[in-house]
C-alpha cells in the first residue's frame, strides 16, 4: 500500500511541475506548483520523516497563498490571470533541462547506495529538529517573527493606498485619479 501510495504521489508531483509550464497564467502556475509541492511533502512523510514533510506542506501552503494574495492584489493584470508565457528560450531550456534530468536519474540508479547500519531512531522528528536547528530554535522563531513583520510593514508603507482608492471611496468614478496619468483633478 505504501508503495503505491510512494507512486501515486511520485506522479501527481512530476504532473504538477509540468503544469506549472504549461499554464497560462502565473495564478494557475502557483497552484499547480503547490499541488507538487504538496505531493513533495506527502513523499517525504512517507520516508518516515513525517516532521520534515508536514513542514514542507506548511511551509508551500503558507508561500503559494501569499504568493496568489499578493499577484491578485498588485499586478497589473486581472488576478494574474491573464495569459502568458511562463518559459523563455524554450529549445535551451528543454535541452538544459533534460541534460540535468538525465543526469540525475544516472546517479539515482549508478550509485553505490550504503546499507543501513544499526536501527532508525525512535523519534524522527526529534532528531531531524535537533539536526537542522541544534540550540538555535528560539532564534530562528524569533527571527521568522521579525522577517513576517517586517514583509506586512514594508507593503503597507510602500502602498500608500489601496487598490480601489482611484476610483473614489463608492466606486463611481468614471475615470481612475492616477498620479501618473492625469486623471480626476488634474
Amino acid at each position: 500500500m505504501t508503495a503505491a501510495l510512494f507512486a501515486v504521489l511520485a506522479v501527481l508531483a512530476v504532473t504538477g511541475a509540468v503544469l506549472v509550464f504549461r499554464c497560462a497564467s502565473m495564478a494557475r502556475a502557483t497552484f499547480a506548483l503547490l499541488a507538487s509541492l504538496v505531493c513533495v511533502g506527502g513523499e517525504v512523510i512517507l520516508l518516515g520523516l513525517p516532521y520534515l514533510g508536514v513542514v514542507t506542506v506548511l511551509m508551500m501552503v503558507m508561500e503559494m497563498v501569499v504568493m496568489a494574495v499578493f499577484m491578485v492584489a498588485y499586478m497589473m493584470n486581472p488576478a494574474g490571470l491573464m495569459p502568458m508565457s511562463m518559459v523563455h528560450n524554450r529549445r535551451g531550456a528543454l535541452t538544459i533541462s533534460g541534460v540535468v534530468f538525465a543526469g540525475l536519474a544516472a546517479g539515482v540508479l549508478l550509485a553505490p547506495w550504503p546499507g543501513r547500519v544499526g536501527t532508525a531512531p525512535q523519534d524522527t522528528t526529534f532528531q531531524a529538529g535537533a539536526a537542522l536547528m541544534g540550540d538555535q530554535m528560539l532564534t530562528m522563531v524569533t527571527l521568522g517573527f521579525a522577517l513576517l513583520a517586517t514583509m506586512v510593514g514594508a507593503t503597507v508603507l510602500a502602498v500608500g493606498r489601496g487598490r480601489y482608492d482611484r476610483f473614489g471611496d463608492d466606486l463611481s468614478r468614471p475615470r481612475p485619479d492616477d498620479p501618473a496619468g492625469g486623471g480626476v483633478g488634474r
